[in-house]
């Protein structure tokens, strides 16, 4: 069995600037909203929330396709009568096209044991998956969950899906797969991989088990 590369002396994180107070992490610090991006942001998720393509919205609304988009961009400054014809074919108020300006931001809290659990392709074989956190806007997906495999669930390495996959071990023991490896992983060990290669658990060396699983993945545009 492999070890991670991240294990190999020697290779350490970047170090973060000490001046640097409002990351807490590597991450570089949020730009100032404008009107445009938030204005574009919110029409862009109204639009898949109806689901619509942008040339639908572009049909409806009586302006281009190349303009729709560049709006939701936020490449432009639309006039107030392009505004509020989106409006009429989004079918709502024009001022909630601009409630993504106000400072708000995503939060969503889960109380222990009440995570909603969810249908996923592991299902059939004891997988339980309780989702523990739901974003709602945005371009980039975040799906945390608290995977459980029970006395009679039973290996399956088949999993392959866009993005990428960071697994935490609670609790037992399992041989995890990704690709052409596999990693003995114990309570506190940590694995990050590109989930577009198969993997899954493939041996269950203690049972029950419990590990946190995040997948990160770019919704789908259009």
């Amino acid at each position: 069995m492999a070890k991670s590369a991240l294990a190999r002396p020697g290779l350490r994180a970047p170090a973060a600037d000490p001046t640097d107070l409002t990351t807490g992490s590597t991450a570089p610090v949020e730009s100032p909203r404008t009107l445009e991006s938030a204005l574009g942001l919110q029409i862009r998720v109204l639009r898949r929330e109806r689901e619509l393509s942008v040339g639908d919205l572009s049909n409806a609304a009586g302006i281009s396709i190349g303009m729709v988009s560049k709006i939701e961009n936020g490449q432009i400054s639309p006039s107030l009568s392009t505004i509020n014809a989106i409006a009429h074919a989004l079918n709502v108020p024009l001022s909630s096209l601009f409630t993504a300006f106000e400072d708000k931001r995503d939060c969503s809290f889960v109380p222990k044991g009440q995570g909603v659990l969810i249908e996923r392709r592991g299902t059939k074989v004891g997988h339980i998956y309780e989702l523990l956190g739901h974003a709602i806007g945005g371009d980039v997906v975040v799906e945390p969950y608290l995977i459980t495999l029970n006395d009679d669930a039973s290996p399956y390495t088949g999993f392959r899906h866009a993005g990428t996959e960071f697994i935490y071990m609670l609790s037992g023991e399992v041989v995890y797969r990704h690709a052409d490896r596999t990693y003995h992983m114990k309570p506190g060990d940590s694995l990050l991989f590109d989930s577009g290669g198969v993997h899954g658990p493939e041996t269950l060396v203690v049972k029950p088990m419990t590990y946190l699983s995040i997948i990160i993945y770019t919704r789908k545009t259009g």
